[in-house]
């Protein structure tokens, strides 16, 4: 079947070359890794402090020298994590405003917000904890190939959600442990406060795994999504014939 022949109207993606988004991608992808290592780091020096906390017999007791010295482990474990943090996430940032303008070319009537919310949604507070997902969602649908006639458009989010869920219950676990770190007083609250910890490191590193996976899928989509055409693979080897 020609082109010619196919009566369907096919809307058409933006002429010339697209803008590369492979370097952002690289650096969003390796700003997380880091995270995760730091955070697998932050495990390794958590699981050290409660084992010298617990001691040999599990009575609470340890050793001044023992505990100082794993407690200042511990401590530059989450001092790495600190430093980490913020260039991991301004790599993903731009990343995500870069992708943002790129599917936007592609499908404007699917966005509710223009590109710069793509940049703004994450630094208002509360605002924050669901804009991005927003944004996110409709990037997903914009780089999503068009059904084919007859067909219902639908995006499979659960990358999106996946991400996502993991993203905000990490930062909610973490934000109860560091209270519950930060008023302990005795040894017992202490190695609780750690295990607190501990889960919300679990959750970084399985969430920052889930985002990776989101980042890389979303962006070969939407470079899919513009050699091939607004319909996929299926219809640019058509429209070729």
């Amino acid at each position: 079947m020609s082109a010619s022949n196919d009566l369907r109207p096919r809307p058409q993606l933006p002429s010339g070359r697209p803008e590369s988004s492979v370097g952002p991608l690289v650096a969003a992808v390796a700003g997380l890794a880091l995270v995760a290592l730091c955070d697998v780091f932050s495990l390794v020096a958590g699981f050290r402090l409660r084992a010298v906390i617990d001691g040999d017999g599990g009575f609470l007791t340890a050793g001044q020298q023992d505990l100082d010295a794993a407690a200042s482990l511990y401590d530059t474990a989450a001092r790495y994590q600190v430093i980490v943090y913020l260039p991991a996430a301004i790599a993903f940032i731009v990343w995500f405003f870069r992708m943002r303008r790129a599917t936007g070319l592609m499908a404007p009537d699917r966005f509710r917000n223009g590109p710069g919310w793509a940049i703004g949604a994450w630094l208002i507070p509360l605002a924050n904890l669901w804009m991005p997902y927003r944004i996110a969602v409709d990037m997903w649908g914009a780089a999503t190939p068009l059904p084919a006639e007859g067909e219902r458009f639908r995006a499979r989010l659960w990358p999106v959600n996946l991400w996502w869920g993991l993203f905000v219950l990490s930062i909610l676990v973490n934000r109860f442990a560091g209270t519950k770190y930060r008023n302990a007083e005795t040894l017992a609250e202490i190695r609780d406060g750690v295990g607190q910890y501990m889960a919300a490191d679990v959750l970084h590193v399985v969430a920052a795994a889930a985002a990776m996976y989101f980042a890389v899928r979303l962006s070969t989509m939407q470079r899919l999504k513009a050699a091939e055409g607004p319909y996929g693979p299926a219809v640019a080897k058509e429209t070729a014939a």
